[in-house]
C-alpha cells in the first residue's frame, strides 16, 4: 500500500500547478529540445579548435597567378593565357585538380539555365590548350571539362604537405550585354566594359569536404582559395583599366599630369579629379595616339580579382585614412551620363567614408586601392573593387550599395567564407555591419557633420520581417544560396542582419558581443571559417552558451510569442507586490524586457534573462512595489520578432 501512496504523490507533484499544465498544452514551446547545449560543442575535424579558431595543425592550399589577357572591341572577346602555380598543403596526396569555369554558366545548355534561367548569351570559356608543369617536366593535361568545372588528371600524384604545381591555360570567352557580373554597355563617350570570372580558377580543397565542386548556377556566389595576383590588362590605347589591387606600372599607361593628380589624391581627404568630367574621353588623358596599352596589377594575398575598361571615365579620388597611421586609396570611374549633380560624384565620398568605418570598428582594409565601378554590372564586389550600376543617380541608393559593396571585403574577402553554400555569412554579417556604418555616416564621424542625410526610413526591421516568418514559404537560414530563390533577402541579409543586432543590442550588450565578433574576424582572417566555427567563436569569446539562439534563428524556421498572461497583487494587497505571469507560446525564447509603469508614473524597465524559460513555457515574476501599477509592456521597444503583439500589454483597467 505503501507503493501506491508514493505513486500518487509523484502524480500529485507531476501535474501541479494545474494552471502551468493548461499553459504547456496551449504553447507549442519545448525547452528540452531548444536548449539543447551539444548541438554544436564538437570540433568539426582535428585541424579546428572546439573554442571556434583554427587548430595548430589548420592548413589550405594556396594558388597563385599570372594571368595575361587582351581585350578585343571589335570581336568583344577577352583572350590570354594564365599560369597557376598551385600549393597542396593538405595532408593528401592529390590525383586529380578541380577548377572551377565560372564564364560556362551562360552556355547554353549550362545547369544554371536550366536551374536559375540564366541568360545563355555566349559559348562560356574556350580552352585553347592546358599543360602541367610537375618538376621539370612540362605535358599536355588531360582534362575534363563538366559545366562549369575542369578536373585535371594529373601523371602523378601532387605530393601533400608542400607539393607543387603549375597549370598553364591558354583561353577566350565572349563579353556579351546580357550577362549579370560581367558585361558591357555603351555610354555616349565610349563602351563600359565590367569583367569578372574571367580566368579559370581552382576550386577548394579544405579539411570539410575535400573538393568543393558544387557547380555555379547563378544565384550561389563563390569559395576561392587565396594566394598573389599579378595580371596585365591590354586594351586599346584610348582605354582606361580600374582594377583589383596596385597598379605598377603608372608611367606606361598615364600621362605626368595624372601620375601627379594621383599622388595628391593619395594625399588628400578631399575628392580630386584624376581625369576631369571635361577631359573624360579626349586624347589628352592618354600618354600615345594609337596601338594597344598593357596595365600591370598586383595584388597580394586575395581571392579573386576583377576589373573594368572604357574610354568614357571620369576618375577621381582620394585618401583613406586606416588605423596605425596607415593610408589606403578610395577612387571611383564613371561616365558623363553618372556625373554633374548626380550620385556618382560622391561616390569617392561614400566609398572612403565606408572602408574608414569599417576598418576602425572591425578589421583594418589590408590593400592598397578601393574601386567603386560605375557600369552594366548593378552592385557585385570583388576583392579591393565593386561594381555599382552607371544608372544609380539616387544618392542614398548608391550610398547604401557601395557601404554595402565595399564591406564584403571584410565578409567574404578578408574572412573567406563558402559563399554557396552559406550566403548568410557574406551578405547577411556584411548587412550587419552596414547598418552601423551608415548610422555613423549620417553622424559624421568621418569627414564633415551630415544631420542624418542618410537616416532610415522609420520602420521596424523586427516586426516588418514577421510576415514572412509566419509563411508557409519560410525556410531556414542555413539552406544553400541556389535553394533559397526569391527569399535569399529575407534569410540571408535581413534574417541574419537582424539576429545578430538581437544578439548585440538585446541579449549580450554591445561590447561582449563587438569583442566576440573582432575575435572572429582575427582568427579567420585569410581563413575558410564555417558557421559553427563562428557560433563557437562567439560562445567562448562572449562566454556565453548561445546554442539556442543559433538553433531557432539559423538553423530552425521558429518563431516567438512571448506575452503576458495576468497580473496580479499578492494577497490583493498592491503595497506586498505585483505578481506577473509570462508566457511562452512559440518554439523560439528569448530573454525578456519588462517596462512597468506605476500608479504614479514612474517607469521601471527590468531584463529577465533567457533562462526563465528553460523551466516551461510560463514564468512567474514578483515585481516589488509598494503600489498599484498602471501597465506592464513585454518587449516595449519592439526589438524582438513577436507574432503575437497583442498580449504584450497589460492595462489597468478601471
Amino acid at each position: 500500500m505503501k507503493q501506491w501512496y508514493l505513486l500518487a504523490g509523484i502524480i500529485l507533484f507531476t501535474v501541479l500547478p494545474i494552471k502551468q499544465l493548461r499553459a504547456q498544452k496551449e504553447s507549442n514551446y519545448d525547452q528540452f529540445s531548444l536548449f539543447n547545449s551539444d548541438r554544436l560543442i564538437s570540433s568539426e575535424s582535428p585541424f579546428r579548435s572546439a573554442s571556434g579558431i583554427p587548430g595548430d595543425n589548420y592548413w589550405q592550399n594556396r594558388a597563385d597567378y599570372n594571368i595575361a589577357v587582351i581585350l578585343d572591341t571589335a570581336a568583344q572577346t577577352i583572350s590570354g593565357s594564365e599560369t597557376i602555380t598551385y600549393t597542396n598543403n593538405s595532408p593528401d596526396n592529390l590525383d586529380y585538380l578541380w577548377l572551377e569555369l565560372g564564364q560556362n554558366a551562360f552556355k547554353e545548355g549550362s545547369r544554371g539555365s536550366f536551374a536559375q534561367k540564366i541568360p545563355t548569351s555566349t559559348d562560356g570559356f574556350s580552352i585553347k590548350s592546358v599543360k602541367i608543369t610537375e618538376g621539370n617536366n612540362t605535358s599536355e593535361a588531360k582534362y575534363i571539362v563538366s559545366d562549369t568545372r575542369m578536373q585535371i588528371r594529373l601523371n602523378q600524384p601532387l605530393k601533400s604537405h608542400g607539393g607543387q604545381i603549375q597549370i598553364e591555360i591558354e583561353y577566350s570567352f565572349i563579353i556579351s550585354d546580357r550577362q549579370f557580373r560581367t558585361g558591357r554597355v555603351n555610354t555616349h563617350k565610349g563602351t563600359i566594359y565590367d569583367v569578372a570570372q574571367w580566368y579559370p580558377r581552382l576550386c577548394v580543397y579544405d579539411d570539410l569536404r575535400g573538393w568543393n565542386t558544387l557547380p555555379y548556377l547563378g544565384a550561389g556566389e563563390f569559395y576561392c582559395e587565396y594566394g598573389d595576383f599579378s595580371y596585365e590588362i591590354t586594351v586599346p590605347w584610348d582605354m582606361i583599366v580600374a582594377g583589383s589591387g596596385e597598379l605598377v606600372n603608372p608611367d606606361d599607361v598615364l600621362t605626368k599630369r595624372e601620375t601627379a593628380r594621383l599622388k595628391k589624391a593619395a594625399g588628400s581627404d578631399k575628392t580630386q579629379y584624376i581625369i576631369s568630367p571635361e577631359e573624360a574621353g579626349t586624347p589628352s588623358v592618354r600618354p600615345v595616339r594609337k596601338g594597344m596599352l598593357t596595365w600591370h596589377f598586383k595584388m597580394n594575398n586575395s581571392r579573386d580579382v576583377a576589373w573594368a575598361a572604357s574610354k568614357a571615365y571620369i576618375w577621381d579620388a582620394a585618401r583613406i585614412n586606416l588605423p596605425g597611421g596607415k593610408t589606403s586609396v578610395a577612387m571611383s570611374v564613371y561616365p558623363v551620363e553618372s556625373s554633374g549633380d548626380t550620385a556618382w560624384t560622391r561616390s569617392t565620398e561614400y566609398l572612403k567614408n565606408s572602408v574608414e568605418h569599417f576598418s576602425k570598428n572591425w578589421f583594418t582594409y589590408p590593400y592598397p586601392v578601393a574601386f567603386n565601378v560605375a557600369g552594366p554590372v548593378g552592385g557585385m564586389e570583388y576583392p579591393g573593387l565593386s561594381f555599382c550600376s552607371w544608372k544609380a543617380l539616387n544618392p542614398h541608393i548608391l550610398y547604401l550599395v557601395t557601404a554595402h559593396e565595399i564591406g564584403h571585403n571584410w565578409f567574404p574577402m578578408i574572412v573567406g567564407s563558402d559563399e554557396r553554400r552559406f550566403p548568410f555569412m557574406d551578405e547577411g554579417f556584411n548587412t550587419f555591419i552596414d547598418i552601423y556604418a551608415q548610422d555613423d555616416f549620417n553622424k559624421g564621424e568621418f569627414g564633415p557633420k551630415r544631420d542624418g542625410e542618410y537616416d532610415p526610413e522609420a520602420k521596424n526591421p523586427a516586426r516588418d520581417l514577421v510576415p514572412y516568418l509566419t509563411s508557409q514559404d519560410a525556410k531556414n537560414i542555413m539552406s544553400m544560396a541556389d535553394l533559397q530563390g526569391p527569399d535569399g533577402h529575407k534569410l540571408s541579409y535581413y534574417k541574419t542582419a537582424l539576429g545578430f543586432v538581437i544578439a548585440r543590442e538585446y541579449i549580450l550588450g554591445r561590447g561582449r558581443f563587438d569583442y566576440a565578433f573582432r575575435e572572429y574576424i582575427k582568427q579567420w582572417a585569410f581563413k575558410h571559417p564555417t558557421p559553427t566555427d563562428f557560433f563557437r567563436l562567439m560562445n567562448n569569446a562572449a562566454g556565453e552558451d548561445l546554442n539556442w539562439f543559433w538553433k531557432e534563428w539559423f538553423y530552425e524556421k521558429y518563431t516567438l510569442d512571448q506575452g503576458i498572461k495576468s497580473v496580479s497583487y499578492i494577497n490583493n494587497d498592491p503595497a506586498k507586490g505585483a505578481r506577473i505571469t509570462l508566457v511562452n507560446l512559440k518554439k523560439m525564447a528569448m530573454p525578456v524586457k519588462l517596462r512597468i509603469t506605476k500608479e504614479d508614473g514612474k517607469v521601471n524597465d527590468i531584463f529577465l534573462p533567457v533562462e526563465i524559460w528553460q523551466s516551461g513555457s510560463t514564468y512567474e515574476y514578483i515585481y516589488h512595489s509598494t503600489q498599484a501599477l498602471r501597465s506592464v509592456v513585454i518587449d516595449p521597444d519592439q526589438q524582438l520578432p513577436d507574432v503575437n503583439p497583442q498580449n504584450n500589454e497589460w492595462t489597468n483597467k478601471p
